[in-house]
């Protein structure tokens, strides 16, 4: 995996680290809480982030939510956020195709 689709984000104050990735078009995180796993002797499991995850650092302009953007960029970085919307991509195209009929 390429570094710079990889962000994290050490606080300094104690708290672990928090690491996020993008893969194959879904936002993953992983949280790094020892200096063993910081230095990568053992790993986290990374979890995926849900639509609400997403959307909650979007609508808070994190550094995670800037982040994606440059990395995914917006449009992909909003249709991440709809995933388990009613107008997810393929609803779309498919309203779009009846109408267009």
């Amino acid at each position: 995996m390429l570094a710079f689709n990889r962000l994290r984000i050490d606080h300094g104050d104690g708290c672990p680290a928090v690491e996020y990735r993008i893969e194959d078009d879904h936002v993953h995180s992983r949280v790094l809480g020892s200096a063993t796993e910081r230095s990568g002797a053992i790993e986290a499991a990374w979890e995926r982030l849900t639509p609400e995850e997403l959307r909650s650092h979007v609508m808070a302009d994190t550094v995670v939510a800037r982040w994606l953007s440059r990395r995914m960029g917006v449009h992909r970085l909003i249709r991440a956020c709809n995933q388990d919307s009613p107008f997810a991509d393929g609803d779309v195209q498919e309203r779009w195709d009846r109408t267009a009929a």
